[in-house]
């Protein structure tokens, strides 16, 4: 059995992710307009039938949750991640994700809380179960983006090992644990994220070298 399944597959899988990003995409763009999209105008602005759009997102407020915190995360993060400073340092870019992510977490946290309330439970009212992860994919390719220098010399399973590992600790899971359970306030909250997230990629290093 499988547990890590490549970020990068092929086929189907990557045509679903592009499927399902040129929907939150076009819900971005219609947002942006002052009001609030209908099915029918990001199906239309997506080039998918509603029926599409149904597959992946069961609830229009789970889609429209989604795009606002793509909306909100992504300029910031990117820009980040393409600091040319950090090209070659997989523990720097993971701590730039970091600090760029919790500096926007006031606004994007109670986001995070809403999002995962939608897609915890089984789809509303009999609705079909969306393609694929319930959540967007986003966190996954900001990850393997952050950590890219390492993707050859780790290897593949070790790898998406270290990027399953990451996805516990970086993000609005994490964010609500530390602060709902530990109590912890936003410095603290923000040392401890860091700290394992540091762990985690200095252990797989460490794997790393010891195997060569």
């Amino acid at each position: 059995m499988t547990t890590d399944r490549p970020v990068r597959s092929g086929g189907r899988e990557a045509q679903r992710r592009r499927t399902r990003k040129a929907i939150i995409d076009a819900a971005v763009r219609l947002s942006t307009l002052g009001s609030t999209p209908s099915v029918d105008e990001i199906a239309a602005a997506a080039d998918v039938s509603r029926r599409t759009i149904y597959m992946y997102f069961p609830a229009l407020d789970e889609l429209l949750v989604d795009a606002t915190a793509g909306a909100l995360n992504e300029p910031p993060v990117e820009a980040a991640l393409s600091d040319p400073a950090l090209a070659d340092d997989a523990t720097g870019r993971v701590d730039a994700l970091i600090q760029t992510l919790l500096d926007h977490s006031p606004q994007s946290l109670p986001l995070g809380r809403r999002m995962i309330r939608l897609t915890v439970d089984p789809p509303a009212n009999g609705a079909a179960e969306a393609i694929g992860p319930r959540r967007s994919q986003r966190r996954i390719e900001w990850l393997d983006k952050a950590c890219e220098p390492l993707r050859d010399s780790l290897g593949e399973p070790a790898y998406q090992r270290l990027i399953s590992a990451l996805t516990m600790v970086v993000g609005w899971e994490a964010q609500i644990a530390l602060r709902d359970v530990r109590g912890l306030d936003p410095e603290a909250e923000r040392e401890a994220m860091t700290w394992a997230a540091r762990a985690l990629v200095e252990t797989a290093i460490r794997e790393r070298d010891q195997k060569a």
